[in-house]
């Protein structure tokens, strides 16, 4: 069930009333039913994968409470091997098969293991990690087990986060579904305006941005160097707009029922750095990479180069999360060594700044670093969107090998350019134009209370603005969230 759909908005509709309808005592079980539903919209069977790791980890968690000295690591390891050992089999299994193949071919041998037709199910990485995290932390200490299994599957199947996050801890969402959550207006309508936000973001941008994208990177050789550079810029902004537009739907949605989800994204193309920029982007995935991975791995207590080496597996881990290939691999290990290079050479930046006369924290040097960042950025997306490795190298090699071709721009609208109308290509400016006006509000104040602050003839104006932009300009054909593959 897609949340740009009719369905969607109906079943929100009916799960929020009932949820406020019915006793507190029965909420939880009408949530959870209600995330059943949502979940087995897609691939009923694969049901089945969830339970079978809600069981593994609700027991696992009971246990390591119980146990002491190695059996309680005994126990968080079962649990770990069980989530890990399904996002293997379902995610990781024809890339392992694909390569060994390739690598028994290269000396003369036939690889054994046949490969599995195997449909990835929705949100495995999601909520396989939210699992993990669960037992970690009873493992640690900071979280005491749930002994009501019904509310711990609640807490892995949540139906708003279930698909794409925000990837919970248990410390802040275990509790809230327990609690009883009153019925309050104020909470409820700005809950729906961030939905409206999202939904804005999502079809009224990001969708009219990857049929520009798409245009390009289906098929990149023959392309102008000025359209590949615009398709990738469009692309920064499409997975931008797309998965912050789902992230605000999600954090919506839970907000009318009154619980709330931990923050996803702060604006992180306003970063000035590669490391600023994995502090505002995803977030809930960067802090889950930083508390059950970096810091175990010594984080930067061990010095300079241990931090650096650190870094770089935590980002091609986190490529490797993304998807089963090796253009994700490289744009996780490109992220790392951007990030790694910026620490590096901090010093030697400034002092490069301060010779040309932009003074550090001045407006052109902030200026200069989010513009320099972007840029990596988008060297970066170019791994994430091409269909092969064959096909971002090319796009990479050809971005300004026709520099001839950005001294006219109306040959972006013919063939060999983005072959798109000039109404589509000026939509989908207006709309980046959009997302960086509410960036630049939220980056400064509160969105939303800025908006309750004023006159009520405003704050409709600005309701109507954004309802009738979503339902006359957006795309409504059932185009999935890009990270729900993931």
């Amino acid at each position: 069930m897609l949340f740009n759909s009719l369905e969607f908005l109906v079943f929100f509709f009916v799960v929020s009333v009932g949820y406020f309808l019915l006793p507190h005592r029965g909420r939880w079980l009408h949530l959870l039913l209600a995330s059943c539903y949502f979940y087995m919209a897609f691939i009923p069977i694969y049901i089945l994968i969830l339970g079978f790791t809600i069981v593994i980890d609700y027991l696992a968690g009971i246990l390591i409470e119980r146990a002491q000295g190695r059996r309680r690591r005994a126990f968080l390891i079962v649990s770990l091997c069980a989530n890990i050992g399904v996002l293997a089999v379902f995610k990781y299994l024809h890339f392992l098969n694909a390569n060994l193949t390739l690598l028994f071919g290269a000396l003369r041998l036939r690889y054994p293991i046949p490969d599995l037709d195997i449909i990835l199910p929705i949100g495995l990485s999601f909520h396989t990690f939210q699992a993990m995290s669960y037992t970690i932390e009873v493992y640690r200490g900071n979280q005491k087990a749930e002994r009501n299994f019904g509310l711990y599957a609640l807490y892995v199947m949540f139906y708003p986060q279930l698909v794409a996050g925000p990837i919970e801890r248990p410390q802040n969402l275990l509790h809230q579904l327990r609690e009883e959550h009153r019925f309050d207006y104020d909470r409820v309508t700005d809950g729906l305006k961030l939905m409206m936000l999202g939904f804005f973001k999502k079809v009224v941008v990001a969708d009219r941005l990857a049929a520009i994208v798409d245009a390009v990177y289906n098929q990149p050789v023959g392309h102008s160097s000025a359209s590949l550079v615009v398709a990738t810029v469009f692309f920064a902004f499409q997975i931008y707009a797309d998965f912050a537009g789902y992230s605000d739907i999600a954090i919506g949605a839970a907000q009318v029922l009154g619980i709330r989800l931990m923050v996803n994204f702060r604006q992180p193309y306003f970063a000035c750095n590669i490391a600023e920029f994995w502090q505002r982007w995803h977030i809930s995935l960067s802090t889950w990479f930083r508390d059950y991975l970096y810091i175990p791995l010594g984080g930067n207590r061990l010095g300079p180069w241990r931090r650096y080496s650190n870094l770089l597996v935590v980002f091609l881990v986190s490529g490797l999360w993304h998807g089963a290939s090796w253009t994700y691999v490289v744009w996780g290990g490109l992220n790392g060594l951007f990030l790694v290079l910026g620490v590096w050479t901090a010093g030697i930046q400034e002092q490069a700044l301060n010779a040309v006369g932009l003074r550090a924290g001045g407006r052109g040097s902030i200026l200069f670093h989010r513009l320099f960042t972007f840029g990596l950025a988008c060297l970066a997306w170019v791994f994430f969107r091409a269909r092969s490795f064959h096909d971002a190298t090319w796009v990479l090699t050809h971005l300004f090998s026709d520099p001839g071709s950005f001294a006219h721009p109306r040959q972006l609208l013919k063939p060999g350019g983005l072959g798109v109308p000039a109404i589509d290509l000026a939509g989908a400016a207006l709309g980046i134009a959009a997302l960086l006006a509410i960036d630049t509000v939220c980056e400064r104040r509160d969105m939303l209370a800025v908006v309750r602050r004023q006159p009520a003839w405003r704050r409709w104006a600005i309701y109507y603005a954004f309802g009738f932009a979503t339902v006359f300009l957006g795309r409504f054909g059932g185009a999935q969230f890009i990270y729900f593959q993931f």
